[in-house]
Order: C-alpha cells, then structure tokens, then sequence
C-alpha cells in the first residue's frame, strides 16, 4: 500500500511543481493540461493551459496535483512532513519553500528534534520540516 499526497491550486500548478522539483531534488514525471482533455470534456478557454493531473516524484515518493480554481479551499488539518538526515539540509529546505509563505513555527530545536519547523508555502501547501535528534 502507498499513500501519495494530491494537492490542489488556484492556477499555478505548474509553477508550485516546478519549484518543488528544484527545492527537493525531484522530477516531473507527468503534466497534462486541461487542453489535452477530449473535445466532449467541455474545458472553457481560461482552463485550457491549467494542470489536470501532475505527477512529481521525489526519491520514492510521488506527490500528484491539479489546478482546482473554481473549487479551490486552502489545506486544512494536515501537513506534508518532511523528513531530512542533516540540521543543514533541514535549513535549506525551510528556507527555500517558507520563503513568501506563512510561518508557524520558525526553525528550531526541539526536545525530539535537531531542527523542526511548520508553515505553509506561497501557494498555500502546508509542511513541516524535521530532522531527529540522534538515537542514542
């Protein structure tokens, strides 16, 4: 069984998956506009060029996505949780996707871990970061 996380946007899909490929080293594996849909699909002109489906994959995760303008609503009551080796890395990776975006709880060490943040990016995901303290 796997669990892949499927994201929604206002309309920059693209974009977002575009600069979560770089910050976390992944690849796009799929993209398809809403232009690629069959003609009966009845797509208006303004969604044409928006993402139907995405695929992004990541080491062995895939995270997939759309454009969901019309019925878009923020994430609510979950986070993606990412899980890192090195404090730096920790560091890059908070800084990178919280930049522009609402923070939480800023980087920082705590009682289970070395480095741990939570916030939601610029376009609206929201993440925690952690990297755990050394078993001992």
């Amino acid at each position: 069984m796997q669990f892949s996380p499927y994201l929604n946007f206002q309309g920059n899909c693209k974009e977002a998956f575009e600069f979560y490929a770089q910050v976390l080293g992944g690849e796009i594996i799929a993209m398809m506009s809403f232009a690629e849909a069959p003609p009966e699909a009845d797509i208006s002109p303004e969604a044409r060029d928006q993402v139907m489906h995405a695929q992004l994959k990541v080491g062995e995760q895939i995270f997939m996505a759309s454009d969901a303008p019309s019925s878009y609503k923020p994430a609510q009551g979950m986070h993606i949780t990412i899980g890192v080796d090195t404090p730096e890395e920790a560091e890059r990776i908070y800084k990178a996707l919280s930049e522009g975006g609402e923070i939480t709880m800023p980087m920082e060490e705590t009682f289970w871990a070395q480095r741990f943040a939570v916030f939601t990016d610029r376009f609206g995901t929201p993440w925690m970061v952690n990297c755990d303290k050394p078993q001992q």
